[in-house]
């Protein structure tokens, strides 16, 4: 099971992801600049979190119109797995490979913690392992989380069972609608996370809570 991280001007949590996705899989993880135009032969295409581009215009808009992404749209299209967290959330939905946008966190301030989430969804490849109602603790790190949709596309979503994971106990620390922290797209192999489980893989982060997400989808690609 192959994967690749895409590396932006002002990503910071690539080296983070890397090694999550070094220590769970055991294999080594390419990493594509994002002026590329091709993919490698990977499983797996990660956006990861950062402030891509300084966050000008808005969070995720200049690195959604970066080459790579044609490559990543085409890959998600042929049924590809894409994993977009923090940053990587913004940017595809800046790109349309998954609905909604993410705003100004309702405080207006940057938001550095730990929340509980809530796992939503176990009908896809990211979620699997998981337990359908599950309360687990990550960490968010963001200014620009708070999730939107009008209300055609916030019913769509819910109706097709495409949140996968919500804030939960009272912990949305951003304002989203519905307390959504991830969605899936339709096909459900594209995944957007605002919350770092790459942050919560081991025992010195403090907790393994992070890692089921991993497992989850290398487990899946690799019986494909």
């Amino acid at each position: 099971m192959k994967s690749a991280v895409i590396i932006f001007p002002g990503s910071n949590r690539d080296r983070d992801m890397i090694k999550a996705l070094e220590k769970i899989s055991g294999q080594p993880v390419a990493t594509v600049w994002h002026t590329e135009t091709a993919l490698p032969d990977v499983d797996l295409v990660v956006l990861p979190g950062g402030f891509s581009y300084g966050d000008y215009l808005r969070s995720g808009a200049i690195a959604a119109r970066s080459p790579i992404m044609q490559a990543i749209k085409d890959a998600a299209d042929k049924g590809r797995h894409v994993l977009g967290v923090c940053n990587g959330f913004q940017m595809l939905t800046e790109a349309g490979l998954l609905p909604g946008a993410l705003m100004r966190n309702a405080s207006l301030h940057f938001v550095c913690k730990e929340v509980m989430l809530k796992t939503e969804n176990t009908n896809t490849a990211f979620t699997s392992k998981m337990e359908k109602g599950a309360v687990w603790r990550c960490p968010v790190a963001h200014h620009d989380g708070n999730y939107f949709a009008d209300a055609e596309t916030l019913a769509q979503i819910e109706g097709n069972g495409q949140v996968a994971f919500r804030y939960a106990d009272g912990t949305n620390p951003n304002g989203s609608l519905n307390d959504i922290a991830g969605i899936t797209n339709a096909k459900g192999n594209v995944l957007g996370m605002m919350p770092h489980p790459e942050n919560l893989i081991e025992d010195l982060h403090g907790g393994l809570q992070g890692r089921a997400m991993f497992e989850s989808v290398f487990a899946n690609l690799a019986a494909a």
